[in-house]
């Protein structure tokens, strides 16, 4: 499945919800002649586009996460409390769900290890607490040229 495919197949509701590695084009918004995250909010879907260059370590993760998801009472203190922030979201709501795109997140992965597997079993339990709800939150992990063992592929 390639990359537009499995954008469609998310936005049309028959991708089940989860933290999946994408491969994407290295420019990132540009998959035809629209943005992902314009084709997102077009389906009722709020998307947010995490770069992970700015992340080396778990301090600028949670303030990177605070500007992204526009976080009203600033940087997270931890890992829980950035969980229980992002499986609220109601002070910006969607119609049908959010969809995070987490893009050069190996920059984390390569100098805190530790700190970038809190960031996937962080959003592994934040997807699980959207995923029975009418706006469930799908992770897209952008994988160009590398993965993540135990995250599984959708495009």
């Amino acid at each position: 499945m390639d990359a537009n495919h499995a954008l469609n197949e998310l936005l049309a509701g028959r991708l089940k919800p989860g933290v999946y590695q994408w491969r994407t084009p290295p420019v990132p918004g540009a998959i035809g002649d629209t943005s992902w995250i314009e084709r997102a909010e077009e389906g009722g879907w709020r998307g947010f586009h995490l770069d992970g260059r700015r992340a080396r370590d778990s301090a600028s993760f949670l303030r990177l996460c605070a500007d992204v998801f526009e976080q009203p009472e600033g940087p997270a203190a931890d890992w829980d409390a950035l969980g229980d922030s992002l499986a609220d979201l109601s002070w910006t709501p969607a119609k049908n769900g959010y969809v995070v795109l987490y893009e050069s997140w190996a920059e984390l992965a390569d100098t805190d290890q530790q700190a970038f597997r809190a960031v996937l079993d962080m959003f592994a339990g934040v997807v699980k607490a959207w995923q029975d709800t009418p706006t469930p939150m799908t992770v897209l992990m952008s994988s160009v040229g590398v993965e993540v063992a135990g995250v599984p592929r959708l495009a």
